[in-house]
This record gives C-alpha cells, sequence and structure tokens, in this order.
C-alpha cells in the first residue's frame, strides 16, 4: 500500500472557513434540538431494538458502542428527560463505561430497521448497578448488570439521507458474504491460541444461547 503524503491535503482548521464550505444551517435543522422527551420520541425508543452509544475519556479517546435488546426493552424513558440503557453479557471490555467514568457526555443513536432517519440523543451519563427500574429491563428472566442512566441535554430526529445513500435496509444491497466468517477474521486479526475450528463452534449456534 502507498504511504500517505498529507501534504497534498487541503485542510480545514478554521470554523468560518467550514461554514463558508457547508452554508448556513436551514432554520429547521437549527430549531428541531428538544431537551425533553416529546411523545413521538417515547414512541421511537419503544419501537426500537439497536443504538449505538458513543463516549470518551477525559483525554478525548472515542469509543462507539453497538447495544441491542428486543424493542421495547432497550431504552427505558425513565422520566421526560431521563434514560437508561441495560448493560447485558458481553466481552467485559466495558470501555464505554470507563470512559463515562471519566467524562460523563454521552451521545445516543436510536435505529429502527427499515427506517431511514434516526434518534440522537446527547446528554450525560451514570453508570448503575441497582435500582427499582432493573426489574423493567428483564429480559429472559435476566437483569442487566449495569445501566447507563443519561440525564438528556438535547434530542432530536436526524434527517435519512445517509440511509437513502447508503441503501442499508435495502435487502437487495447487502453482502453478508463478501468477507470471510467473523471466526476466520477473529483467527486471522488476533493472537489467540483457539483453533478455526474451536472459533467456528464458539460463534455458531450456541453462541446465541449466551447472549443473556
Amino acid at each position: 500500500m502507498d504511504s500517505i503524503d498529507s501534504r497534498l491535503w487541503t485542510e480545514v482548521t478554521d470554523p468560518a472557513q467550514l461554514r463558508e464550505i457547508v452554508g448556513e444551517v436551514p432554520a429547521q435543522a437549527a430549531t428541531k434540538e428538544r431537551s425533553r422527551l416529546h411523545e413521538h420520541d417515547r414512541a421511537w425508543l419503544s419501537a426500537s431494538p439497536y443504538c449505538i452509544f458513543a463516549t470518551a475519556d477525559a483525554e478525548g479517546n472515542c469509543d462507539a458502542s453497538p447495544k441491542g435488546d428486543p424493542a421495547g426493552q432497550l431504552i427505558h424513558v425513565l422520566d421526560d428527560a431521563t434514560v437508561a440503557i441495560p448493560e447485558r453479557r458481553g466481552n467485559h471490555r466495558v470501555d464505554g463505561y470507563h470512559n463515562v467514568l471519566a467524562n460523563p457526555h454521552v451521545g445516543i443513536l436510536s435505529l429502527i430497521p427499515g427506517r431511514r432517519e434516526t434518534l440522537r440523543i446527547n446528554g450525560r451519563a451514570r453508570v448503575v448497578s441497582d435500582a427499582p427500574f432493573f426489574a423493567d429491563m428483564i429480559v429472559k428472566g435476566h437483569k442487566p448488570i449495569l445501566a447507563l442512566v443519561v440525564e438528556i441535554d438535547t434530542i432530536y430526529f436526524h434527517c435519512g439521507k445517509s440511509a437513502m445513500r447508503s441503501g442499508v435496509w435495502k435487502p437487495e444491497t447487502w453482502t453478508p458474504d463478501a468477507l470471510p466468517s467473523h471466526a476466520q477474521m477473529v483467527k486471522e486479526t488476533q493472537d489467540i491460541e483457539q483453533t478455526l475450528e474451536q472459533l467456528v463452534d464458539k460463534y455458531g449456534p450456541k453462541y446465541e444461547a449466551g447472549l443473556y
């Protein structure tokens, strides 16, 4: 692969130059932020089974982590300005949780499969190990091991142009077999002892049995 020569780039470093390139913010986009949940926000969160949770540590090192549960069980509304996201069994890294302990500012991108728009939430999070509302987040008999409680600063719907450009929800554009299996990529990108056969078994049918 050829080396990158950044001297050939035209870098933008000035906010005024950035604004000149992208243009002024339309009135509708400039005024769409809310600080409290609308009934449509609540309905969206109830229908969403998947979101991306973005964090950064005290030095600005970023992390974006996917979260998923059945629709109606993922992002729980605690009041008009507070939501909670349950943490289930995973790889134990909890990078985002470490970030929240150092820097509470977070972002959430909530998705509904097939819907080109997204719901964006920016706020401040806390890591909670137990609370009465944990009983409302039980899935398949399992309470979450933690929850991220987010106090909303801004919430708004984001337009669907990126989904339209990508065709992300059009099955005819999907190419899941364009890459090797996950087991093979893990084997080839990590220094691990497991054989490929063991990894295929790990990520096979029994993988789903360990979700909760």
